[in-house]
Order: structure tokens, then C-alpha cells, then sequence
């Protein structure tokens, strides 16, 4: 398999100032120098705790934060520097429910985000009924979104990031705040986009979620890429990926 995704040394850096009548310059290493690729058609996973760099890689990877150093290209392209040539075929998601518009319907929110991408008319009612069945919400299509629970809405934003037909779809912590109803019925249709040949890399700290869904995955602390491989090689040494998880970062932090 190709890679669609490669990351080379990648750094983001932010300068921060502390103190009130001499202002100490410090910097902050949010992504340390992490180095991985992702093949295409593969769901692969970035694990680590809160504050372990995730979000600012996925940030990155998306356009919408430049690397301080090294180099991250998407679809053969820099993120920065060649964004426009990526965005088109790619798209985002995040865990919460603030992706899209709760005073309008399901239908009239992908209507809106379809325009957005320029998609013609005529393609729309098609496209947008397709996306619909996918995520299961065909039968309350028409409902405003303030009346939907929060897996509707995540699997709603599933369907937004669905809308341009992207080649790689970016998650971070789809599942997070979810029921247990809610989070299975949203690993299913990961599964299923992985079927249709989509690419998803998404980011979490379920040690679940992980093992149920990646072929591979890299395990980030502090910015720091520690560990990368398949669930199983991770786990390798150890009776679960959660004994394994937990060797890791306590070997970092000796």
C-alpha cells in the first residue's frame, strides 16, 4: 500500500511569557519531533493522554496550523505551503457538538455544507440521502438538530465530514462524551467508511476503541512518538494493549 500521509520529524513549538515585572521567555514543545506514515485505506490512530500533542498533530496534518520544523505531507503535498491543493479532498472531524448548525434540520445542515464545496444542485439531494443512510439518521432528516441527543449529532458531524466525499477523513476523539450505544454505533460506521476505501486517522486515549479499530497506530507522550505498530506488536510483551499503554508511559516518565 502507498502512504497518503507523511510525517518527518515533525515539531510545533509555542513560545509562552510568565511573570508580571520580568516576563520569562519559555517554550513550549507541544510536537517533538514525531515521525510516522499512513497507508491508504487503513484506519490509524494516534494514542496518547490529554496534553500528549494529538489535537496539534492533527492540526497540522489538516492545514490548520503551520509546523514550526520538519515535514508533513498530505495526498504528496506540505500542509503548509500546499494547503489548498489538500483541503478539497480531505476533511475533519471532532468529538463534540459544536460542527454544526442545532436551528436547522440534518438535511439543511449537509444542504449548507454542500454549497460551502461548491457541489452542484443536482448531485446534492443524492449525495446528501446516501450520506443520511449511512450515518442512520434518514428518518429524522428533517428534525431540527437541537432536538437530536449528542450521538445523533456526532454521527450528524460524521455525515458534514462526509458531504466533499474525502479521500481521508481526521478524527479527533470522535467518540468522547458518548454513551456506550452511542460510541459502538459510531465505530461501526468507521468500519464501514474504511469498506468504501476511506483513509481515517483519528486520534483518542480509548485503549478500546483503539484495539477494536486500527490496523496501526502511534503512541505519543509529552510530543514524543514512544511506540508505533499494530495493536498486537504493541501489546506484544504484556496481556493487554492497557498493561502495555501503561508500561510505556511510566518508562518515559523513570
Amino acid at each position: 500500500m502507498d502512504s497518503i500521509i507523511e510525517v518527518q520529524e515533525l515539531k510545533r513549538e509555542y513560545v509562552t511569557r510568565h511573570g508580571f515585572w520580568k516576563r520569562e521567555k519559555r517554550v513550549v514543545k507541544a510536537v517533538d519531533g514525531i515521525s510516522f506514515a499512513v497507508r491508504r485505506g487503513e484506519i490509524f490512530g494516534l494514542l496518547g493522554q490529554n496534553g500528549a500533542g494529538k489535537t496539534t498533530t492533527i492540526k497540522m496534518l489538516t492545514t490548520l496550523l503551520a509546523p514550526t520544523g520538519g515535514t508533513c505531507k498530505v495526498l504528496g503535498w506540505s500542509t503548509f505551503g500546499e494547503e489548498k491543493r489538500i483541503r478539497a479532498r480531505i476533511n475533519f472531524i471532532f468529538g463534540g457538538e459544536m460542527g454544526v448548525y442545532r436551528r436547522l434540520s440534518a438535511r439543511d445542515n449537509l444542504r449548507y455544507f454542500s454549497n460551502l464545496y461548491l457541489i452542484p444542485r443536482k448531485e446534492q439531494d443524492v449525495r446528501i440521502q446516501k450520506i443520511l443512510g449511512l450515518v442512520e439518521l434518514a428518518e429524522r432528516a428533517d428534525d431540527l438538530v437541537e432536538t437530536y441527543s449528542k450521538g445523533m449529532i456526532q454521527r450528524l458531524q460524521i455525515a458534514r465530514g462526509l458531504i466533499n466525499d474525502p479521500e481521508i477523513l481526521f478524527m479527533d476523539e470522535p467518540t468522547v462524551g458518548l454513551d456506550p450505544v452511542g460510541a459502538r454505533m459510531l465505530r461501526d460506521i468507521i468500519r464501514r467508511l474504511k469498506e468504501d476505501g476511506k483513509t481515517v486517522l483519528l486520534t483518542t486515549h480509548n485503549l478500546a476503541e483503539v484495539e477494536e479499530l486500527c490496523d496501526r497506530l502511534v503512541v505519543i507522550n509529552k510530543g514524543k512518538l514512544i511506540a508505533s505498530g499494530t495493536p498486537a506488536e504493541i501489546k506484544a510483551d504484556s496481556e493487554t494493549l492497557e498493561d502495555a499503554y501503561v508500561k510505556l508511559i511510566e518508562g518515559v516518565s523513570a
